[in-house]
């Protein structure tokens, strides 16, 4: 009974305090101590050294070169001026009179080619909230249009997404980054779709009752002014052509080293005595070669490359330590004899078993507050029972993904509160709409992924 009282003080106080901004990095190895104290079945320290530290140590093993090469492409990407390019340009061919679809294509795109998502928060908000003044469409729409292109289905759905979440199953599953393909688009045509609706439905209705944009004088707006259509023609920013060039090519390279290199026998035998192939090795080296051509294309646009170089690497260290600090907690609360009790009374629910996935995945990462820690934790502590369960590897891989992608996006979420930081609101403004389409949405797309996955048997 303490076990079960220990996991769930911890989890609720995990929440809590991540909510408070509490670093993860500090407040993981102490409640992982204090369960192991309550409980009463290992030293504190042991714990923390014997458990912990192993946990947290395997997760940056396997996917640190993930984290690192996909920071120093987004921050290339970034301080190029190329993500602001495709932004803009996408947005001019939509039309500001479709503000809300502009943006939201134009974050999935470069979320999608592989910028990291706190890049793509920073640089979209110049771009969509300009786009919502001229529209006069309420700003406080602006995150839940931000999100939904870069916290749902381009992050978790798509087959092929560079975004590391989509490689973590790779590692416990043998699949690659494009499982679950039909499921995958299936779950991003009703995200897209869904969320959409949602916010135009919305922002027409405010319209209507007189809203418009707002008055927002503390926005730090003269970043967005400069990004007028005028304007923006004149700042020294890269064509649009060389600016999607590195998308298009992590493209190329993430498909062809995963669908033919690393499949064909003669590949595949060479690397089976090393433990296999790496599903996480197609994406490291697509976006290894985008940084050398973003270094070669963008190098009038980068005054200070061994910087930005530097800027991107260290950018890398906090987001991971942070996932693997969650997954060290989840590898001490495994180890508790309660932990067991409850995983045997998860997996014996009558229930499909694949809904027992997504269920175990998207709880925990309401939890953690966080997708990737969430899905780490979940990865860490019950694949080996998914696999067991007779199931695809290819739909669990999609669908522990997607449902990852679902209660991570509570109000105490970091990457939430970032994004509602840098648009100059807060979360009784905006998190209603933000809510509906990075919770509710993707939890909707992953049960109606599972009723068809269930239906037709197709991945």
């Amino acid at each position: 009974m303490l076990g079960v009282i220990s996991i769930i003080l911890t989890l609720v106080m995990l929440m809590y305090f991540a909510y408070r901004g509490v670093t993860v990095l500090v407040l993981a190895p102490l409640l992982a101590m204090l369960a192991t104290i309550l409980a009463g079945e290992f030293p504190a320290l042991y714990a923390w050294t014997g458990m912990f530290m192993p946990a947290a140590a395997g997760y940056l093993q396997k996917y640190f070169p993930v984290f690192l090469t996909g920071a120093i492409f987004g921050k290339l990407m970034g301080v190029s001026g190329a993500a602001k390019t495709i932004a803009h340009f996408i947005a001019e061919k939509i039309g500001k009179d479709k503000a809300i679809y502009a943006i939201v294509i134009a974050t999935s795109l470069l979320t999608y080619g592989g910028v990291s998502l706190f890049v793509v928060v920073f640089a979209m908000y110049p771009i969509g909230a300009t786009l919502l003044r001229e529209a006069d469409m309420p700003k406080r729409f602006l995150p839940a249009c931000i999100a939904l292109g870069a916290f749902t289905f381009t992050m978790t759905a798509l087959p092929g997404s560079p975004q590391y979440i989509n490689t973590m199953p790779t590692v416990y599953f043998g699949t690659d980054i494009y499982a679950g393909t039909v499921l995958g688009i299936l779950g991003s045509l009703i995200m897209f779709f869904m969320g959409t609706t949602w916010i135009n439905v919305r922002a027409k209705k405010a319209m209507a009752a007189g809203e418009g944009y707002g008055d927002h004088p503390d926005e730090g707006f003269e970043t967005a002014i400069t990004d007028t259509a005028e304007e923006f023609v004149e700042a020294k920013l890269p064509g649009f052509g060389i600016s999607f060039a590195p998308i298009i090519l992590v493209f190329i390279i993430n498909f062809v080293l995963t669908n033919f290199y690393f499949k064909s026998e003669a590949v595949m035998a060479k690397y089976a005595e090393y433990g296999g192939v790496n599903g996480t090795w197609s994406v490291v080296i697509a976006l290894s070669v985008a940084i050398v051509l973003c270094l070669f294309t963008f190098r009038e646009f980068i005054a200070q490359k061994n910087k930005t170089v530097f800027d991107g690497a260290v950018g890398s260290l906090l987001p991971v330590f942070n996932t693997a600090s969650e997954v060290g907690y989840g590898g001490v609360i495994k180890s508790l004899a309660a932990f067991t009790t409850l995983k045997i009374g998860l997996i014996g629910i009558a229930m499909p078993a694949i809904l027992k996935v997504a269920i175990s995945s998207t709880v925990l990462a309401g939890v953690a507050g966080s997708a990737s820690g969430g899905l780490g934790i979940a990865l860490e502590v019950l694949g080996d029972e998914f696999m067991h369960m007779g199931i695809n590897p290819e739909a669990i891989h999609r669908i522990m993904v997607m449902a990852a992608g679902g209660l991570d996006s509570l109000p105490h979420n970091g990457a939430v509160i970032t994004l509602l930081s840098v648009c100059h609101l807060n979360h009784k403004e905006s998190y209603m709409d933000l809510g509906f389409c990075t919770v509710l949405t993707p939890l909707v797309a992953t049960l109606a992924c599972i009723v068809f996955y269930l239906i037709t048997g197709i991945v």
